[in-house]
């Protein structure tokens, strides 16, 4: 067992957890921080990759992608570590604040924190998104892209369409689209055609 990888699951993860103001979406862009930029354990495709698929699945986002991204980097232990990593500084300090915020709760300084908060995790949203769509458009194009962001967006805000299900059925038609013949396939067969045809003419 590698414990230096394990050491450092568990304190990113709760670096994640310590820091993911809102929980929920609010701790993917501090996951890519972690996972992607600091200890580089996947790459931005690949992060996009369990971000999608954890989308389909139930429960919170922040706990099935710190399990997927545990058991990637560090086996089971690493799965362990990296989900109690992420959830118990959260009930810890739940249950140590929850008393300080029912006695003060009226104050203005209490509201003020949550609403500071606010402005910083939407920058982060919107720099994670921003790197998704510059992804996206130079693998698919600008028209493909867009088409696919606004189309996604109609079902989802338009038409109330849960994310997982329009996130399963991209999934479900990309694995059901018929991959296209190689051209280096195409060109060799027509040349081994040319080259067997030749020799045939050539001898009658």
């Amino acid at each position: 067992m590698d414990w230096q990888k394990q050491g450092q699951l568990v304190l990113a993860f709760t670096r994640i957890g310590l820091l993911g103001f809102g929980g929920g979406p609010s701790m993917i862009p501090l996951v890519h921080a972690e996972v992607v930029e600091r200890y580089r354990w996947m790459s931005d495709t690949e992060f996009s990759d369990v971000l999608a698929i954890g989308n389909t699945l139930p429960g919170p986002i922040a706990t099935k992608m710190a399990g997927t991204i545990g058991h990637r980097v560090g086996g089971y232990a690493g799965a362990l570590g990296a989900v109690l990593a992420v959830t118990l500084p959260c009930v810890v300090a739940m249950i140590a604040l929850l008393g300080l915020y029912m006695s003060h709760r009226d104050e203005r300084w209490i509201a003020g924190m949550g609403q500071g908060v606010v402005p910083v995790v939407m920058i982060m949203m919107l720099k994670l998104s921003w790197d998704f769509w510059e992804k996206s458009r130079a693998s698919l194009g600008w028209l493909v892209a867009g088409s696919m962001a606004l189309a996604s967006a109609g079902l989802i805000y338009g038409l109330g369409i849960h994310p997982g299900l329009v996130i399963g059925a991209l999934l479900i038609g990309a694995l059901l689209r018929p991959e296209p013949a190689s051209p280096s396939k195409d060109s060799n067969t027509a040349s081994n055609a040319s080259g067997e045809d030749g020799p045939s003419r050539s001898g009658s």
